[in-house]
């Protein structure tokens, strides 16, 4: 009976969600200006912003049916669109009002835009001229944010039925939105695996220190096909948090809280310099009621508003470029990579080397965990 619940339950769930979206990326090389002053950065930044407010607001155009096929789904939750839809507003004029604070130095793409009604109203209307400076970047900037914004709808109007990222269920969960403007961190999922030995020397050298959500059975693994003394040389510098002992949704699994518990105590354990109270769950999925399991586990759920989606198709520097566009439109926030992937490292190095005169900074992973 319980299979055929299980069994049930997928086929409604596939049902629901047709084949996947395409992914947004975006080749920055068709921004005309480097990065390399903190006005510079601005300037993007409110490019960026402008460009998906306007896809933002011509999306709220769409009717029930329209939205449903454009996001490739059969039905929609639209309570919870809506409610995503207005945080994205919030966070859009914030991030706009930080940015043109730079706008005496540089005044590209500024408007006088003093609140969330503003902005929407400028960004009915946001074009570029066919002669400006920026003109090469207007229309695959705007396919990009078109494609970004849908990835967030689909998982919104999935939400709660299928959790993810694009909601918190509490405030007690943290997504990178809370950290301070032009700050970001440098999170890594899924492992240990092929790519994190390198990409932790690599971040020891830059002296970065970054949050790596492991799994307990690889972690297991790694330690019994080298050493205990190797797996805490693996990890010197860095934060270690933990993803369960399997990478599965911990939002339909029956032995979630087994798969939490288990991998807590064997990085307790194996890496009790390293280690963090702080749980990733994969995919973003875990249970609506399960905030007291992990108040009471000592464990803080940390989701992330930044994704490289350098788990497919993209390489490296798309997903680096993915994610510096990101990092413009957001402005601050938790960077989501997989350090299993060997391009981890590549996609990190190209992305310190463009900002690094941007005046962005990366927050310490032992600060972010309150652990001196």
């Amino acid at each position: 009976m319980r299979i055929a619940l299980l069994l049930l339950t997928g086929l409604l769930s596939f049902g629901a969600q047709a084949a996947p979206l395409p992914l947004a990326t975006f080749d920055r090389s068709h921004w005309p200006e480097q990065l390399d002053s903190p006005t510079l950065f601005d300037v993007a930044s409110r490019a960026e912003i402008l460009a998906f407010a306007q896809a933002l607001h011509a999306s709220e155009a769409l009717d029930e049916p329209a939205l449903a096929a454009r996001l490739g789904l059969k039905q929609v939750n639209l309570a919870s669109i809506d409610k995503v839809r207005q945080r994205l507003w919030q966070q859009l004029w914030r991030n706009y009002d930080l940015a043109q604070q730079s706008c005496e130095q540089d005044a590209s793409f500024c408007y006088v835009i003093d609140g969330v009604a503003e902005l929407r109203r400028q960004a009915a209307t946001f074009e570029v001229a066919a002669d400006s400076f920026y003109a090469g970047w207007t229309a695959l900037s705007r396919s990009f944010h078109e494609r970004y914004l849908n990835e967030l709808l689909r998982k919104a109007a999935l939400f709660p039925q299928t959790a993810s990222e694009v909601e918190r269920f509490s405030d007690l969960e943290r997504d990178g939105n809370e950290l301070n403007d032009r700050l970001f961190m440098l999170t890594f999922d899924a492992g240990p695996g092929a790519g994190t030995a390198a990409l932790a020397d690599y971040l020891r050298r830059q002296k970065l220190g970054a949050t790596f959500f492991v799994l307990g059975n690889s972690l297991q693994t790694r330690r019994d096909k080298t050493s205990l003394a190797d797996l805490r040389a693996l990890y010197k510098g860095q934060c270690v948090g933990i993803q369960g002992w399997q990478y599965r949704s911990h939002g339909q699994w029956q032995d979630w809280q087994g798969s939490v518990m288990r991998s807590q105590a064997r990085v307790q354990a194996d890496l009790p310099d390293q280690y963090v109270p702080l749980f990733r769950p994969p995919y973003g999925q875990r249970r609506a009621d399960s905030q007291g399991f992990f108040q009471g586990q000592g464990l803080q759920v940390v989701l992330w508003n930044i994704d490289a989606q350098d788990q497919g198709a993209l390489s490296a520097e798309q997903s680096a470029q993915r994610v510096l566009t990101l990092m413009l439109l957001w402005r601050r926030g938790m960077i989501q990579f997989h350090d299993a992937q060997s391009k981890a490292q590549e996609a990190v190095a190209w992305l310190l080397g463009q900002t690094s005169q941007s005046g962005i900074g990366w927050e310490d992973c032992r600060q972010f965990a309150g652990k001196s």
